[in-house]
């Protein structure tokens, strides 16, 4: 994208609504670009795009014919920015773009974008390994996916590893062993690390499995059943029971899919439903005729956005940063439809369509993709309205202004004072927010081991010297309205001086304590310069707060474990520049330690498939330092 220029027009003390753009309109030709909506305080309020810039915009300079949304907009537009393109799919990308980072509060926005796991057939190996793939594309192999859940991947890994038998172990585990493993034995795996299998025949596995995630699965179940009819002509009644077994559970598969389309082969099927000022999008992705699950979404609507706007900038996000099939079903029609299915084909580098069935299967995908839209968002308005309740319940109990939008909730672990780890985890109106969790791992040397304040000073400092960084006046939505702490009063008290230190005063603070006996329902509650209390053992807000406290610690206990691992693993190996984890694998591997590693000459070392003789040196120097 080339941008041709930008210009900023309009200040505090001018014409604001509708008096602004009509100003500002006269300066603009019809060139393509994004245009930039601002109120008073220079937050921007909206970003769209424009195929002719001069037309749109005036759109916005008419006193009447606009949705009270689109109204309240006009009305605390103080400032205008402009941005040109070449074309208007430039203009619709630099649009999405710019909603993603900015994240004005009149926009469609997308709040989900975690990446899709999939499954990948490894091919840098002369036995393929079959496994979990999430990420970027870097490893050489076949993927085959997207699935809409880890648990729907492992679902079907788990039956194909019955099916077609393929190892999912790592390479190094691979050629270290000398007997087959238990996967082996519970026929799970066909063993090719011992050579239960020639070269040959697991290539012939990995063609099956392959053709059964390309669809191909009637030809793979035909092609196992003439073998179980030929081993039983031949009496090989104990491979015949075999290939039975491999024949139920490739069965068993097919039926996990749900619902497979004879007519469909590939294509994402989305649908959106609305209620309550509120907007569900429901994706099912179909490959090779197989239904590979569906995930939900809840962009935030832009303040009452319609379904058009909402699937149009839900497509424009969603496949940002991943493959779209060659054919998506919608439940409505998408803004722009023509400037949509030219920004996907130009994403994935073929030919994208859009289609909204009205009749046959197509049109039964869909409906059955905006049921359960309808009924998700049905669920996720009931548990919004339990979580208000709870939330209103805490800002009652703790004599809070007004129900908290945010409660950031922390915890440590660590053994002794090694490997030590600060958790923060986060709820909101909407339950817990997980893509807001922040672990710190704990750099404090001067710190004495299993020092809980100087670990705790050490988080609350890193935690709010970056928020006063990064939003000083607060007007985003990463400030807490108020902090749980695990402790009591003396956690309490240093919690409140490290904020103070820092200028932030004005946050309430709670620590959670357990008590008489340490029993759960008889937690007490500290808060600064106020006496202690307690909540009534069948308090639904007790409940919350329990809850809240579990998963910090939850959090807490994950991480701290995850870094005690790495430490575990670590090795004088990982201090010397350009020793990764496959050539220390290799000297691991070929010395047998670390310390024989340190011990071995120059030409021992070189011996090593992967070392040059310039890292050679460099290892040996890194363990005979020259005085």
């Amino acid at each position: 994208m080339q941008p041709r220029g930008e210009s900023t027009q309009g200040d505090t003390t001018e014409p604001t609504g509708h008096a602004l753009i009509a100003r500002e309109v006269r300066k603009l030709d019809a060139s393509p670009g994004v245009y930039r909506m601002l109120d008073a305080q220079s937050r921007v309020l909206y970003v769209g795009k424009a195929r002719n810039l001069k037309a749109r915009v005036a759109n916005y300079a008419r006193p009447s014919g606009h949705s009270p949304r689109i109204a309240r907009m006009i009305r605390e537009t103080a400032a205008m920015m402009f941005l040109t393109t070449r074309t208007e799919t430039e203009a619709l990308l630099l649009e999405q773009n710019l909603i993603k980072q900015l994240k004005p509060r009149y926009n469609v926005l997308l709040r989900d974008d975690k990446s899709f796991p999939e499954i990948l057939i490894a091919k840098d190996h002369g036995f393929p390994q079959i496994r979990k793939h999430r990420g970027a594309r870097r490893s050489k192999g076949a993927y085959y996916g997207p699935f809409a859940s880890a648990a729907a991947v492992n679902r079907t890994l788990n039956q194909l590893q019955k099916v077609f038998l393929l190892r999912n172990c790592t390479d190094a585990t691979f050629e270290s062993r000398t007997r087959p493993c238990l996967l082996h034995q519970i026929r799970r795996c066909s063993a090719p690390c011992t050579g239960e299998i020639s070269q040959d025949d697991y290539a012939a596995l990995v063609a099956d499995a392959e053709r059964f995630l390309q669809g191909k699965s009637t030809a793979v179940q035909a092609a196992l059943a003439a073998e179980m009819e030929a081993a039983s002509e031949a009496l090989e009644f104990e491979r015949a029971a075999a290939l039975r077994d491999r024949i139920r559970a490739l069965t068993a598969v097919q039926q996990a899919q749900g619902i497979n389309p004879r007519g469909v082969a590939e294509a994402d099927v989305v649908a959106v439903h609305m209620e309550g000022g509120q907007a569900c999008v429901q994706v099912f992705f179909i490959r090779a005729h197989q239904s590979w699950g569906n995930r939900d979404f809840y962009p935030r609507t832009g303040a009452g956005a319609e379904e058009p706007e909402i699937l149009q900038a839900f497509l424009a996000q969603f496949y940002d940063d991943r493959e779209p099939p060659r054919l998506i079903l919608l439940s409505h029609p998408v803004d722009d439809p023509d400037l949509v299915t030219a920004l996907l084909s130009d994403r994935a580098g073929r030919k994208v369509e859009l289609a909204v069935p009205r009749r046959g299967e197509k049109a039964e995908l869909v409906e059955n993709a905006a049921r359960n839209a309808r009924e998700s968002l049905g669920r996720k308005l009931a548990e919004s309205t339990a979580q208000a309740r709870l939330l209103a319940g805490l800002a009652e109990a703790f004599a809070l202004p007004a129900p908290p939008r945010r409660v950031e909730i922390y915890d440590n672990s660590h053994i002794q004072g090694s490997d030590a780890v600060g958790a923060m985890v986060v709820a909101g109106p909407d339950g817990l927010m997980k893509s807001q969790y922040r672990k710190f791992n704990i750099r404090g040397d001067a710190l004495t081991p299993g020092d809980d304040f100087g670990m705790m000073r050490e988080v609350l400092t890193r935690r709010f010297e970056r928020l006063l960084k990064e939003d000083p006046d607060r007007e985003g939505e990463t400030w807490p309205d108020l902090l749980l702490i695990d402790g009591g009063a003396g956690q309490v008290s240093a919690a409140a001086g490290i904020l103070a230190d820092l200028g932030v005063d004005d946050i309430p603070l709670v620590g959670v304590a357990k008590g008489i006996d340490r029993d759960a329902g008889k937690e007490e509650f500290h808060r600064p310069g106020r006496p202690v209390m307690a909540l009534g053992r069948s308090d639904p807000v007790l409940y919350f707060i329990q809850r809240l406290r579990d998963e910090a610690h939850r959090f807490a206990i994950g991480a701290h474990r995850a870094k005690r691992a790495k430490s575990v693993g670590a090795t004088p190996l990982d201090e010397i520049p350009g020793v990764g984890a496959s050539r220390k694998r290799a000297l691991l591997q070929h010395f047998g330690s670390a310390k024989a590693v340190a011990r071995a000459g120059l030409p021992d070392l070189q011996a090593v498939e992967g070392i040059s003789a310039a890292l050679a040196q460099r290892i040996h120097d890194h363990f005979h330092p020259t005085t």
